[in-house]
């Protein structure tokens, strides 16, 4: 290996000296500034990420969830209230396209659609629009305006909307709890698991929802280590359950099921059955391990092997 040059490395430093000392530095090598690029990828992402994720589930309950119980509500309102007439039933008629109603003693205007709405309904309409939110030229727009305005102010709705929504969940649950409930989801559930397609994607997201919502704890929780694919390559898995009894008496000793988890996405993985005698626990929370593979490895912690049990 050749020394570095004294006289040369004397020069290289005059140079810095003379940048630094008019305020100019050297410029920084692209490696340098990729570095630089990712750092800040690095620091931004997760944030962003967040950001987006959130506003991807806030949309979709909005889509599925609010939007259709807010038209629902509205229409559900205006039909308990509306009270659109024709000219037929009016006593009277001006150039101004007001009717009288002398029945209900009521006044009506006229709208393009040739059907009439109570005046204090198109004047509460008529005075909260404007040039993008122009006046509805048929009686049940007017109402659905109305109905808006006067009855579903959204500072109100949606915190009553959440309460009832709470009250309804409250009341399925009772309800399926009863004899009588447990009866009609029996029969609800024969009937959809025998439609073909339907019924896989049901049974799917059931036996999801019972493995979040169930109100039994998982008896086995705890972190694995296990060599898989091969001898030699060693993986975390989270233990699910006991195997199957005629898996153990195939085997010739008690296994377990694991779900060893993949980078970056540990919800997603494979559902293996392992020997317990192939199983060394690690001593990590279930967040610890969760950490390390969203992480890809990054995030590690101190820990033991026990041997297996």
């Amino acid at each position: 290996m050749s020394e570095t040059n004294p006289i040369s490395q004397i020069i290289a430093d005059e140079v810095k000296q003379h940048l630094a000392a008019q305020g100019l530095e050297p410029k920084e090598s692209p490696h340098h500034f990729r570095k630089a690029v990712f750092r800040g990828l690095g620091v931004l992402l997760p944030p962003l990420l967040t950001v987006v994720i959130l506003f991807w589930i806030g949309g979709t309950v909005a889509d599925y969830v609010i939007k259709p119980f807010y038209y629902g509500t509205r229409s559900l309102i205006v039909y308990s209230i509306a009270d659109i007439v024709l000219e037929k039933k009016l006593t009277a008629t001006d150039k101004d396209d007001i009717g009288r109603h002398e029945k209900k003693k009521r006044d009506y205007r006229r709208l393009p659609d040739a059907t009439y709405v109570p005046l204090e309904v198109w004047n509460t309409v008529s005075n909260n629009s404007s040039a993008k939110s122009p006046i509805p030229k048929t009686g049940l727009e007017v109402y659905r305006r109305y109905v808006e305005l006067k009855y579903m102010n959204p500072a109100v709705f949606l915190p009553v909307s959440i309460v009832v929504f709470i009250l309804i969940l409250y009341l399925v649950g009772k309800f399926i709890a009863a004899e009588v409930g447990r009866f009609i989801r029996i029969r609800f559930e024969k009937i959809v698991n025998r439609v073909p397609l339907v019924s896989n994607v049901y049974g799917a997201v059931k036996q999801i929802s019972d493995l979040i919502f169930a109100e039994t704890e998982i008896k086995y929780s705890r972190i694995v280590a296990i060599e898989w694919p091969r001898k030699g390559l060693w993986v975390l898995a989270f233990v699910t359950g006991e195997g199957f009894p005629s898996m153990e008496r195939l085997i010739g000793e008690p296994v377990y099921a694991v779900l060893v988890p993949t980078s970056p996405m540990p919800l997603t993985g494979f559902t293996l059955t392992v020997r317990r005698s192939e199983a060394y626990d690690v001593n990590i929370t279930i967040d610890q391990a969760v950490q390390f593979v969203v992480s890809c490895g990054v995030v590690a912690v101190s820990e033991e092997l026990t041997p297996p049990r």
